[in-house]
């Protein structure tokens, strides 16, 4: 489960999704998988087979947000107005960054959070910046 966390949470996550599904550039999420790569290699070798299994969970998380913003796309003309709207990347950054410290506060046993129930929290920024 901590892997599949820190694998399936955070700003490479969304936003890498989101720009391959809104503006097919998929360099983030390139850039993401190399990444993953060599972080799931170092887990498999404390933890074992079941790092494998993390990738299942990224597929779903990931390929589900590139296809509901593929789905989204052609709604929406992207333009620089298009892009002010979802500019909510920092805060959706932020939120991501807050559970990235969760996670490596749960692996350093400093913390006993519940981390894959506030996943969610990510996506509550699109709409607390619709009201602000």
């Amino acid at each position: 489960v901590t892997c599949t966390l820190l694998f399936a949470v955070g700003a490479m996550t969304i936003m890498g999704s989101l720009d391959s599904g809104l503006k097919n550039d998929h360099t983030i999420l390139i850039a993401k998988s190399v990444i993953d790569g060599i972080s799931s290699i170092i887990f498999a070798s404390t933890l074992g087979i079941g790092v494998a299994f993390a990738g299942i969970s990224v597929f779903v998380v990931e390929g589900g947000i590139t296809l509901l913003a593929s789905l989204v796309a052609p709604l929406q003309k992207y333009d620089d107005a298009f892009e002010s709207e979802i500019k909510n990347y920092n805060e959706i950054t932020f939120v991501g960054s807050l559970l990235i410290l969760g996670i490596s506060g749960n692996l350093l046993g400093i913390t006993k959070l519940k981390l894959l129930n506030m996943m969610p929290a990510v996506f509550l920024p699109i709409l607390l910046c619709q009201f602000m």
